[in-house]
């Protein structure tokens, strides 16, 4: 697994805990980066910091999409992990700037293969396929 991969996988991580406690996201990213020193270190990486500040930063435009095009689910209806992992392919496909869509695409495939359902990734693949399909087009 490429580092890329870790720090989205740890940012999914942290974006899950979240939904899933209801707490800010950010506090948590800040609380669980330990130094670069001793046996409990887990520091956070850049890219981690990155995604979890982007997707929180643009949360609310990024949950308009979700209701908009995940065609017949309700946000709530949505399992958590499913929707953290829409919520980071979308922040990756709308606005992040080194990364190309389709590996944004399948780095999220890849996490839904791993921690969801088969019809997970088809429902995730579709969307953010949607999504990518009508980038040029979405205000944000």
């Amino acid at each position: 697994m490429s580092a890329r991969s870790k720090a989205r996988k740890q940012a999914l991580d942290l974006l899950y805990e979240s939904d899933i406690r209801g707490n800010d996201a950010l506090q948590i990213l800040e609380s669980r980066d330990v130094p670069d020193e001793g046996p409990d270190a887990r520091p956070i990486r850049e890219f981690t910091r990155e995604l979890i500040m982007g997707t929180v930063e643009n949360r609310r435009k990024i949950d308009e999409l979700i209701m908009t095009y995940a065609q017949g689910w309700d946000m709530d209806r949505l399992p958590a992990v499913d929707r953290n992992i829409l919520r980071l392919g979308i922040f990756e496909i709308l606005w992040s700037t080194n990364v190309p869509v389709s590996v944004a695409i399948d780095e999220a495939l890849n996490l839904a293969r791993e921690l969801s359902s088969d019809e997970s990734s088809k429902y995730i693949h579709g969307v953010l396929g949607r999504i990518a399909s009508l980038k040029d087009s979405i205000s944000i």
